[in-house]
């Protein structure tokens, strides 16, 4: 009788611990220790393909932090953002939702009162919690915001030369290059993390590589023998024009074009090595931050996500710049590094994932429900861990236009695994649909191809299904009291 008792308490003991094993990887309720830290950086407008182990990175570029990061860890080869431009694509990383959700659609746009970003229930679960970079949301404003127990931040896009900075509400003018410093204030805060019982999540937001850009004195020259590349469709010929809309073969000569760009005050070969010169001290903070994660044994239980706020045009079809939805404007940088059983080492992934992805992927991560929240996103964390996609990621992009760069139209598309469409509004233009797969360079415009028109059909009525599904139909109305002529830039 007393065996067959203490059978019945062994089987019920395999039941319970084979439960737990089929439970969330990580519950909130767990303890800090059983948790791992999460440290997400961002940059700006850095290329996807602007890292040297990249197969379409330039030949001279060498980055040895994001190589590492690539080696020991994931790259996530195709990532994108929902909407190519600071302040919105950055609220969709912190809301997990489109624009036209969160509310943010454009540079100009105050935050709503009534938004959460997902910070705040990261605290809420446990999380030590730092902000420390560049918000860009709500104009001037470099207040602290909800969600955080450590704040370091700057207003609108700051400079990157003796910036003042907000800490914890304080004012703070610092000499030194932008980059160093919010490597420096990002180190020190993990500094005060040692011997703490919870975990800690760490959001370094960077300025680099932002137009107009300012490399750090160390490198400043780096490349000034560097003859730069000029992408195939940047050359103003015919073959480059046919079946491009006229806003693209107009804004050339302006602005955001390479035959007049910044209004004549710079040439595209100083451009470009400029850029190229900026991203180092970015790839050197990524490599401090690493270096400090495996110096002090913190490498075997923290998370580490990159990516980039938006893409950036070097010339391709004669543009800079972002905001259109054509690949270089909406494809960024993302890498993941991590413990093994969190990560997989020396991994590519080609499903697609966007900006959006970040919080639930965050969330699922530190054990919170995914219900918390109301994600358009979904977490790519099993696709860190090696396993297949099961869903599709085809997603919605928009553009709105704004009064300070009137040159680029409202723009909405649906881009999926292969083919893109494209749709503008309010000009009388040509629309556009690419075959990624046989054309990745977006050169033949299908949409007036007789073959594709049932799938120019098609694509349309899906873009503007779930337009209208997701309530997006309405085109936001700005006042026009800045414009790019009077150097009020708040890219």
């Amino acid at each position: 009788m007393r065996r067959s008792w203490l059978r019945s308490i062994a089987f019920l003991l395999v039941l319970l611990v084979g439960a737990l094993c089929l439970a969330p990887r990580i519950g909130a309720a767990q303890s800090g220790a059983e948790r791992p830290n999460i440290i997400f950086i961002i940059s700006d407008d850095h290329r996807y393909d602007f890292m040297g182990f990249h197969e379409e990175a330039p030949d001279f570029l060498e980055t040895p932090s994001f190589d590492r990061m690539a080696r020991e860890g994931v790259h996530l080869k195709n990532a994108f953002v929902t909407t190519s431009l600071c302040s919105p694509s950055r609220a969709s990383v912190l809301t997990g939702q489109y624009a036209h959700n969160h509310g943010v659609v454009d540079n100009s746009t105050s935050v709503p009162d009534s938004t959460t970003f997902f910070p705040e229930h990261v605290q809420q679960a446990g999380y030590n919690t730092a902000f420390v970079g560049k918000w860009h949301m709500g104009h001037e404003d470099a207040s602290p915001r909800p969600g955080f127990d450590r704040w370091v931040s700057f207003p609108g896009q700051g400079v990157y030369n003796d910036p003042t900075f907000n800490v914890d509400g304080e004012q703070v003018p610092r000499e030194g290059y932008m980059t160093d410093l919010l490597t420096d204030y990002a180190l020190d805060w993990l500094d005060t993390q040692a011997g703490q019982e919870e975990p800690f999540f760490l959001y370094l937001s960077h300025k680099a590589v932002h137009a107009e850009f300012v490399p750090a004195d160390r490198h400043d020259g780096r490349f000034a023998d560097l003859d730069p590349p000029r992408p195939p469709t940047m050359a103003n010929t015919e073959a480059n024009r046919r079946g491009k809309p006229d806003w693209v073969k107009a804004q050339r000569d302006s602005w955001h074009g390479v035959d007049y760009m910044y209004h004549g005050e710079m040439t595209y070969d100083s451009f470009y090595r400029n850029y190229a010169e900026t991203l180092l001290a970015l790839d050197e903070s990524v490599g401090s931050v690493l270096d400090y994660l495996e110096a002090n044994g913190l490498d075997e239980n923290t998370l580490v996500v990159y990516m980039g706020d938006n893409g950036f045009l070097l010339g391709e079809h004669g543009l800079i710049d972002k905001r259109n939805a054509y690949e270089p404007s909406i494809r960024v940088p993302m890498l993941a590094w991590g413990p093994p059983g969190l990560v997989e080492s020396d991994t590519t992934i080609t499903s697609l994932v966007r900006n959006q992805d970040i919080a639930p992927t965050v969330f699922e991560a530190a054990g919170i429900s995914d219900d918390t929240m109301a994600f358009d996103g979904r977490s790519f964390l099993d696709l860190l861990e090696g396993e297949e996609p099961q869903a599709d990621r085809s997603f919605l992009y928009a553009y709105y236009w704004e009064h300070a760069f009137p040159h680029t139209p409202t723009t909405f598309a649906l881009r999926g695994d292969r083919f893109k469409y494209i749709y503008y509004h309010g000009v009388w233009d040509q629309n556009e649909l690419y075959d990624l797969k046989t054309d990745p360079n977006e050169r033949h415009n299908l949409i007036t191809v007789p073959a594709y028109e049932a799938r120019v059909d098609s694509m349309r009525t899906r873009l503007f299904d779930r337009l209208e599904a997701e309530d997006a139909m309405q085109i936001p109305l700005r006042r026009g009291d800045w414009q790019a002529d009077d150097r009020l830039l708040d890219e």
